[in-house]
């Protein structure tokens, strides 16, 4: 994968720079990072030639979606491969700090998903199916320890929620601040929020999976 402006050793000692600048308590993450460093890229590279959005086979650091997720799967890899809650948390908290988005390194995020905008992201430790995307604001949260399970293809708009024990259907689009709390969907639908918390399901108008996606 290229990587535009860098090099593996210098993006490697960016990241490490800005983590000792945000956490200054001289912890040595440098080698964690090295020795996860090319199973993590190779996730983003996946994730990234999958989408339709951005070009194939590059990562730019300046990119902020791009960066947030390249934070998130090297988080996410060494805590995979080494449990190293260390190094972890000072990706995520990276990560949060920098984007704004709440995604803990243990939560197990699809091989290709895309954020819109990631500011006000706050995501469970629910499961997601692939082709997920995700605009700013939106929620995926935990309702007495019972979380959601999103199929794939799943939109959801700025401000949207899923909560609880809801099973979102496959390429279900989730509308603007619509919340599905302890509701399911049928997929292949749009969400929108009714009375008394009920939901509203109607047919879809485009395909968004294939305009954002590779599929």
């Amino acid at each position: 994968m290229e990587l535009i402006n860098h090099t593996r050793a210098s993006l490697i000692e960016y990241v490490c720079a800005q983590i000792a600048t945000f956490f200054p308590d001289r912890a040595e993450i440098r080698p964690a990072i090295t020795r996860n460093f090319s199973e993590a890229m190779g996730r983003v590279e996946r994730c990234f030639n999958g989408n339709r959005i951005w070009p194939q086979g590059k990562f730019n650091y300046l990119h902020s979606a791009q960066y947030c997720l390249f934070l998130y799967y090297l988080a996410n890899t060494i805590w995979r491969n080494e449990e190293d809650a260390g190094s972890a948390t000072r990706l995520f908290l990276l990560n949060k700090a920098l984007n704004g988005i709440d995604m803990f390194y243990e939560i197990q995020m699809p091989d290709i998903f895309v954020l819109g905008h990631s500011s006000g992201i706050v995501l469970a430790k629910a499961t997601y199916g692939n082709y997920l995307v995700l605009h700013q604001h939106c929620t995926v949260g935990r309702n007495h320890d019972v979380a959601p399970v999103l199929g794939e293809g799943v939109v959801m708009y700025p401000g949207s929620s899923v909560i609880g024990r809801s099973q979102v259907g496959n390429r279900s689009v989730i509308s603007i601040g619509t919340q599905v709390v302890n509701r399911d969907t049928p997929g292949h639908c749009i969400v929108f929020g009714g009375d008394g918390g009920n939901l509203v399901f109607r047919p879809p108008t485009v395909n968004l999976i294939e305009d954002v996606f590779r599929v």
